[in-house]
């Protein structure tokens, strides 16, 4: 019995200083993944040449949320063990180390020691804050758990001769002087034992002292970190943007477009919209369609009208008109509501233009990171490594395609004049059939003919992407339904004939 309750006390120690470290860990690596410039910094830096350490960068929310899941289920490891721990050195009271005891005095009951303790009351309310949060980052100050300080005095195991010092002696001669007369008869006396060991007398009384806290030493540098781009974010997005035009597209799609100083921006980057007269809190992330260049420092983006937030946005912006389009310039006496972004941020679809091959499949409104492209394509496409692009748009409403019909023509026009015909592969798909002849007009000519009814089958164009770029590495980059996603990424995994490699990648706003 008494060695099972030893083993249950080491246990609980073992579990509670284990989980504890692991807590430090990922309590330090948690908030990296949130610093949002620093990633995008690394991302366009020539400090990280290859493309494969860049795509790491590409599982920082999925990073973040490892981390926060972790913590969760170590800290649930960690209070079960302080409360064993809680109750085995209150039950088990020990007179001789009363330093080692949790309790104050013998039988104390151990739930007290939860509210009048200081580690009790602050784990409590850590795990408050943890469950209320879910996946924030806590620690446990342990103040509980003590070590000795003299262990070369008294080390572990040693025996205490009422306090007088020994060196150290035979076991055989100890046992001998001191016990000889309490073995009962027939068992076996200590000069009938054969085995002789060396046995430590205690030179002083246990020292013990608390752990001296750590966390603070894991947390303190990620923390300084965050909050230092934290405050550089907020000095770089006080400033308002000045808004050019808003364009009113059909299907319930808004483009904004801008200029702010200084503001630079990568293809593929998305920036965060704040607009204190819709909401003070509120704020939501939208990528890039227009990217500043060289030559002009308008930049934009287009808002899908979903949910409350876009509603009243839109209402700021836009007055109520039953037309399908309507420009907006800035030179009209409007008044626009203040506007505030940050960013911008990295994302995936930045590499799109570092394959020498890549596809680019989008779904509905999740077209707008590869409009950045396009337009940097239609700018100047020879400063990239990118000779082939193969661009897939699946829309359910026709009238969805007007909203890049425009800038589709024009690119395509434009390598047709260069000679370079085979550079933008440019497919459109309609799920679905309703209303196909509005789209029918001399205007977007160029697109009729790459316009098709149905779903596209992924497999067969796999293959055929597979088959002209025998060897090539090929970049897959899809922002759309996650049905979509998945097939992808499947089709992306598969071996092919041709030695064709496919490597995936995903948006996924941190």
């Amino acid at each position: 019995m008494i060695n099972s309750m030893e083993h249950l006390i080491k246990l609980g120690l073992c579990l509670s200083r284990a989980s504890a470290s692991v807590l430090n860990l990922n309590c330090s690596l948690i908030l990296l993944p949130m610093c949002r410039t620093l990633l995008a910094y690394l991302r366009g830096s020539q400090k990280v040449p290859s493309r494969r350490t860049r795509r790491l960068l590409d599982k920082s929310r999925t990073f973040h949320i490892t981390c926060g899941v972790t913590i969760c289920i170590f800290s649930g490891v960690h209070v079960a063990a302080h409360l064993v721990n809680a109750l085995n050195f209150s039950v088990n009271y020990s007179e001789d180390f009363v330093e080692l005891n949790a309790a104050r005095y013998p039988d104390e009951d151990p739930r007290k020691l939860l509210f009048t303790t200081v580690p009790g009351l602050t784990g409590v309310c850590m795990v408050l804050v943890l469950f209320l949060m879910i996946t924030a980052s806590t620690y446990a100050i342990r103040g509980l758990l003590k070590y000795q300080t003299n262990l070369d005095t008294h080390p572990p195991g040693c025996i205490n001769l009422n306090g007088t010092h020994y060196q150290n002696i035979h076991l055989q001669d100890y046992l001998s002087e001191h016990f000889r007369e309490s073995f009962p008869e027939g068992f076996a006396k200590p000069d009938e034992l054969t085995q002789k060991r060396f046995v430590k007398i205690c030179m002083e009384e246990p020292r013990f002292q608390a752990n001296f806290p750590q966390t603070w030493l894991w947390i303190s540098g990620p923390l300084c970190l965050y909050c230092a781009e934290r405050l550089y974010r907020c000095i770089r997005s006080n400033k308002p943007v000045t808004i050019i035009s808003v364009i009113r597209h059909p299907s319930d799609v808004m483009e904004i477009r801008m200029v702010k100083e200084n503001f630079k921006a990568r293809p593929g980057q998305y920036i965060i919209l704040h607009c204190p007269s819709v909401s003070a809190l509120e704020n939501h992330p939208f990528t890039l369609t227009m990217c500043p260049t060289k030559t002009k420092a308008t930049f934009g983006v287009h808002l899908k009208i979903v949910g409350d937030w876009t509603e009243r946005f839109r209402d700021l912006l836009l007055p109520p008109s039953s037309q399908d389009s309507e420009i907006l310039p800035f030179i009209q006496s409007r008044n626009y509501p203040k506007l505030y972004i940050d960013g911008p941020f990295g994302s995936p679809f930045e590499e799109s233009l570092n394959y020498e091959v890549s596809l680019c499949v989008a779904g509905g409104i999740g077209v707008t990171p590869f409009a950045s492209i396009l337009n940097t394509l239609l700018d100047d496409w020879e400063p990239y490594k990118l000779r082939r692009l193969y661009f897939i748009w699946v829309c359910r409403d026709i009238q969805s395609f007007r909203w890049f019909a425009d800038l589709l023509c024009v690119l395509h026009n434009k390598f047709w004049q260069e000679n370079r015909p085979d550079y933008v592969n440019i497919q459109l798909y309609l799920s679905q059939t309703d209303g196909i002849q509005k789209i029918i007009g001399e205007k977007y000519q160029a697109l009729n003919s790459r316009l098709f009814i149905g779903r596209p089958r992924w497999k067969l164009l796999f293959d055929e992407i597979a088959k002209c770029n025998r060897g090539k590495t090929v970049g897959v980059f899809c922002c759309g339904p996650s049905s979509i996603s998945k097939t992808l990424h499947k089709l992306s995994n598969r071996n092919n004939s041709y030695g064709t490699r496919f490597e995936y990648n995903k948006e996924s706003f941190s």
